[in-house]
């Protein structure tokens, strides 16, 4: 096992981008920057133990400030969307900014995704990145103040683990957002992956992608990958969930009791042999399918990655709880400690 650190250029104001490199002794290795705890690449081996980067991103710096759909980055304070940007919290409201369609997605305009964490080594496969972000940053309330640890393991597994504190209540649902294609991230579709949700049940959404406060099972409905099946099946669906997520965008309610360790996913790519297991603490995972690339973003290798060239499996509390008494809640307060941990594992079958 080894941690490797370089430079990888500068912000606009100066401030040192680094890159480090995990590696194990089988092979795998997963490079990522401090800017925005965002993950370059991981390179993993397939059935005959040929390497294959199968995570989305850019080769440089450059394009990740210019123009990036959250590629391999940290998002916070509150992953996915807030309704309207607004919540209240004992008794005061809170206006956040509206940047998607009027609702407010991944923590504003700068969220976590776009500062530059305190980085360090930690023995020899994990990475410790440390952020504070100061009170009312992107209208949250409280100072909040997080860890991040990226491990890489000799099982070719990629463990995240989160905390955070805070000085006044607020809402807190970190979460990491990498577009994976098992068979490399130039191969072009995913739909032919068979994915397995660990979930017998959905967050319906409404307009704009907010949930209607609805646990619906997924049984007799294109949602249900309980037992699995390709991602493109269903995918096109007439079904009126499925066009109000242009494809396959929900939150899915993972089974068995939330802060526990236990399954959430698995993706199985049969050319390759590649298979990636998910578990998580969170009640939550979000599968995206890559409904909103479109080729305008040249990736690595001048690869546009096209329309559903890539899938997201988002670990994470439920879309608008803030809003919704009825979700498990989000809300950090002073004394209290926010955990969670999600492991993604590599092998092959």
């Amino acid at each position: 096992m080894s941690v490797e650190k370089r430079s990888f250029g500068a912000l606009p104001d100066g401030t040192p981008v680094d890159v480090y490199t995990l590696t194990n002794d089988a092979g795998m290795g997963v490079r990522l920057i401090n800017y925005g705890g965002i993950v370059l690449s991981m390179e993993v081996p397939d059935r005959d133990g040929i390497l294959a980067d199968v995570a989305l991103g850019y080769e440089n710096l450059e394009k990740y400030l210019a123009d990036s759909p959250y590629f391999g980055a940290l998002v916070g304070r509150y992953g996915n969307r807030i309704h309207g940007g607004r919540f209240a919290l004992d008794g005061v409201e809170y206006v956040l900014a509206q940047n998607d369609g009027g609702q407010h997605l991944h923590g504003g305009v700068r969220g976590f995704d776009k500062v530059a964490w305190d980085a360090r080594a930690e023995g020899d496969n994990a990475v410790r990145l440390h952020y504070t972000s100061p009170d009312m940053e992107e209208g949250y309330p409280g100072t909040l103040d997080c860890t991040v640890v990226y491990a890489l393991t000799e099982d070719n597994a990629f463990s995240i683990d989160y905390t955070a504190t805070t000085d006044r209540a607020t809402p807190v649902n970190l979460t990491w957002h990498g577009y994976f294609n098992l068979a490399g991230h130039d191969a072009g579709s995913i739909l032919a992956h068979e994915l397995v949700l660990h979930a017998d049940h959905f967050t319906p959404i409404g307009e704009g992608f907010i949930p209607t406060g609805e646990l619906r099972s997924v049984r007799g409905t294109p949602m249900d990958f309980s037992t699995g099946k390709p991602m493109g099946c269903c995918i096109d669906s007439d079904d009126p969930q499925v066009v109000a997520g242009r494809g396959f965008d929900h939150n899915w309610v993972i089974n068995g009791e939330a802060g526990t360790l236990r399954p959430a996913a698995r993706v199985f790519e049969k050319g390759s042999g590649r298979t990636l297991e998910v578990e998580t603490t969170e009640p939550g995972i979000q599968f995206y399918a890559g409904n909103f690339l479109d080729g305008s973003n040249i990736g690595k290798g001048g690869k546009p990655y096209a329309f559903r060239n890539g899938f997201c499996l988002e670990t994470q509390h439920f879309p608008d709880s803030p809003n919704r008494p009825e979700f498990p809640s989000t809300i950090l307060r002073p004394g209290e400690t926010y955990r969670h941990t999600t492991v993604y594992r590599f092998g092959v079958a």
